[in-house]
């Protein structure tokens, strides 16, 4: 099966409540980890490219990776996505690469100017059978050049602006400030995610796909284990399974995991150099990372409820 684009993915998440994972990538034995776990538990995936991604490995080491994923694996539906484009010229680049979905990121200007841009993308997206995702309201948190506010609560998505939003823009998606952060330091007390929100914007826009951004639960059992062999990650606090659970099973269609992914695999890296640490072959510390992003990945797609929904989305 050829790469595809989101739109039956949304469609059958949508209306059988469950949501898509997508997961970051930024080398080869990320995607491999995330890869293995989709063909075993059978489900749709969604992978993501950020900028710091491209400019780490090239899009173009990436996009063979990636390739070869898909190749290797006919049955499953793949989507590529861009995370996180800031201006129309890098939507269109990404557009240009074959990706078959990408995300413009322009919630940081009054809402007139984010739907003019969205739009624009729009337009050139949807000539080439590309679907677009959009953002409204702002998140926290940090993750690579993505900085957010500091009280998501004072910034969560207006219901009123994301009707608006969809019918202007023409977006295919819509990523809502629902007070979800970015990073491993999401909150400092429990986080209370905005589902009055999500149900708000579900009822005005019905059948209407929304996703989540900072999605990552960081994992306690990786954090402990970063702590345990040299690392310092004090208070690290992501977003409550059951939250993002609860999320996908209302419009939310897709949720996005990075940290938990970084955190799996330094984690596992951590742990062979403090027990073995004669060890310099990159196979022997990579090889165990790529199995906790792989265990870790085959989790979170019971979390998200798409695990065996591979068939149903191609």
């Amino acid at each position: 099966m050829a790469l595809v684009n989101t739109k039956k993915m949304f469609e059958m998440a949508y209306k059988n409540g469950y949501a898509v994972g997508a997961f970051n990538v930024n080398n080869m034995e990320i995607t491999q980890g995330i890869i293995a776990a989709i063909a075993e538990e059978n489900a749709p995936l969604i992978l993501q490219v950020s900028r710091g991604a491209r400019e780490y490995a090239s899009i173009s080491y990436l996009k063979a990776i990636i390739n070869v994923a898909v190749e290797e694996n006919p049955d499953i539906p793949i989507a590529i996505n861009l995370d996180h484009g800031d201006n129309f010229e890098t939507c269109k680049q990404f557009v240009d690469d074959g990706f078959t979905s990408v995300m413009i990121d322009a919630s940081k200007l009054p809402l007139k100017e984010n739907i003019a841009v969205t739009k624009k993308v729009v337009q050139y997206a949807h000539a080439r059978d590309v679907c677009v995702e959009a953002e409204l309201g702002q998140l926290g948190g940090i993750e690579e050049d993505v900085v957010g506010v500091d009280d998501v609560r004072k910034h969560l998505a207006d219901p009123d602006q994301a009707v608006e939003f969809v019918e202007k823009s023409g977006c295919d998606s819509l990523a809502v400030a629902c007070g979800t952060s970015h990073g491993a330091y999401k909150f400092k007390t429990e986080p209370k995610l905005a589902f009055d929100v999500i149900q708000e914007i579900a009822e005005r826009l019905p059948g209407f796909p929304l996703v989540m951004h900072g999605s990552s639960s960081v994992l306690k059992e990786f954090v402990d284990l970063i702590n345990k062999y040299g690392g310092n990650l004090p208070n690290a606090m992501g977003v409550p399974e059951e939250s993002v659970s609860k999320a996908a099973k209302m419009a939310v269609c897709k949720v996005n995991i990075d940290t938990d992914l970084r955190l799996a695999l330094t984690a596992k890296i951590r742990q062979v150099f403090a027990e073995k640490p004669g060890e310099f072959d990159p196979r022997k510390y990579l090889g165990p990372g790529r199995d906790a992003i792989k265990a870790m990945v085959k989790h979170k797609l019971h979390v998200l409820g798409c695990a065996g929904k591979a068939a149903e989305c191609a």
